[in-house]
């Protein structure tokens, strides 16, 4: 009964919202239909969770009578939400009518901006990806990047088949900060000319359909709270290490992105330590070249100019002395970032991500024993399961949870039922 109890007390405070600026009558005649809105959505929830689920089942569940039940169905399967489906061949029937979400019913497509690299894909209410594409950027700037993602966008909706009209809208993960009152991107020098437009807007009139942007760091971390290693986790972190350095922070379940949008800038931790906590890609190749010019006491390696930071880990792997030295260095600047994380936010899991991060064979362990010797109460430290699919993961996510929203709201007869 804790469903039918939660309706009646938002039906309850909706009301009582609705009285202290609309006079009696005009309340009097929205209740009925708020409260028929709050029951259609949440026959419609005990659908997508449960399906194929019979109308009974959805009473139990929900505590809503089943002729209230019959009619949010009614209404559900009129505007397209819900059909008819077959029931569980392992179990009775009884002669029920099954009914099931329609994943259909609305589509969205997820990009991630890189700096080589568009990735996208087209997913549909199920969270079920109907068509996935990569594109390779050749010296990418924001214009060509707004052709790319035209051109993308509308060669995912062919691929997948379904018709355009049923796209609810479009999500980018973008390098740098989305500015939390302008939208605005900042601290995207990966990408020139990303910072002196308006993105969004521009991307949005090109495609003629509601566009939004995140940090991909932070849909990363979304990402893998979806379908990766951090199912289930409420708190934790996705650290990225490559070229730069980006982290996503999740709070009770929610990301958090800070007063400005710009929570997880672990750039700004070095300000005033120098360079000697960087675990960046050029930084670790910076390392690599010293300690190989410090070697003077002939220690073999096979690290030579110019020390690309793929080389050093496939060198490690191969136990040269020097590369080992350097992946040891650049653990413990990993560990060096993530104790304000921990210290700050005492978050249960750390993931690893990017091009340096996902290096899990190399790094964890050692990771690991840094933390344990450094803090109290060490987060559990893991790889990306999702490796350079993260970001798109994280935005597909996010448009599954606004798409699934909006086709309620604008379903027909949702307005005035």
């Amino acid at each position: 009964m804790a469903s039918s109890c939660l309706l009646v007390n938002l039906t309850h405070e909706m009301g009582d919202r609705l009285g202290e600026t609309i006079d009696g009558p005009v309340t009097q005649r929205a209740t009925p239909r708020l409260l028929k809105n709050l029951n259609e959505r949440a026959v419609l929830e005990q659908i997508r969770t449960a399906a194929p689920i019979s109308r009974a089942e959805i009473s139990r569940r929900a505590g809503i009578s089943k002729p209230t039940v019959s009619l949010a169905l009614e209404s559900l399967l009129e505007a397209g939400l819900v059909r008819e489906a077959e029931h569980d061949p392992d179990g009775p029937s009884y002669g029920a009518v099954f009914f099931e979400p329609v994943p259909e019913a609305a589509v969205v497509i997820g990009l991630d901006l890189g700096a080589r690299f568009l990735r996208g894909a087209v997913c549909d209410l199920s969270g079920r990806t109907r068509a996935r594409q990569d594109v390779e950027l050749v010296g990418p700037d924001a214009e060509r990047a707004i052709d790319e993602i035209a051109d993308l966008c509308g060669s995912l909706v062919r691929a997948s088949g379904i018709d355009g009209d049923a796209l609810d809208g479009v999500v980018i993960g973008v390098p740098g900060v989305v500015e939390a009152t302008s939208g605005r991107i900042a601290l995207a020098d990966n990408v020139p000319g990303l910072e002196e437009r308006d993105f969004r807007h521009e991307v949005s009139a090109r495609l003629d359909l509601p566009v939004t942007l995140d940090n991909d760091i932070n849909l990363a971390a979304v990402g893998e709270r979806w379908r990766g290693i951090a199912q289930g986790v409420d708190d934790f972190a996705f650290l990225s290490i490559g070229t730069g350095l980006g982290c996503g922070i999740v709070l009770r379940g929610e990301l958090h992105r800070g007063h400005n949008g710009a929570a997880g800038e672990l750039d700004f931790v070095r300000i005033g330590l120098g360079d000697e906590i960087d675990p960046c890609a050029p930084a670790v190749a910076a390392l690599a070249e010293r300690l190989v010019a410090d070697s003077s006491e002939g220690r073999a390696t096979s690290l030579e100019p110019p020390f690309d930071a793929r080389a050093v880990f496939a060198a490690a792997r191969r136990d040269d002395t020097v590369a080992r030295a350097v992946i040891e260095e650049e653990a413990r600047r990993i560990a060096l970032h993530i104790v304000p994380i921990a210290a700050a936010t005492d978050v249960a899991l750390v993931v690893l991500g990017g091009g340096l991060g996902s290096n899990g064979d190399l790094l964890l362990a050692p990771v690991r024993e840094r933390l344990a010797e450094w803090l109290l109460y060490p987060p559990r430290v893991e790889v990306s399961s999702l490796g350079d699919a993260a970001v798109l993961t994280g935005a597909l996510a996010v448009g599954v949870r606004s798409a699934r929203d909006n086709v309620f709201v604008n379903r027909v007869g949702g307005a005035t039922g």
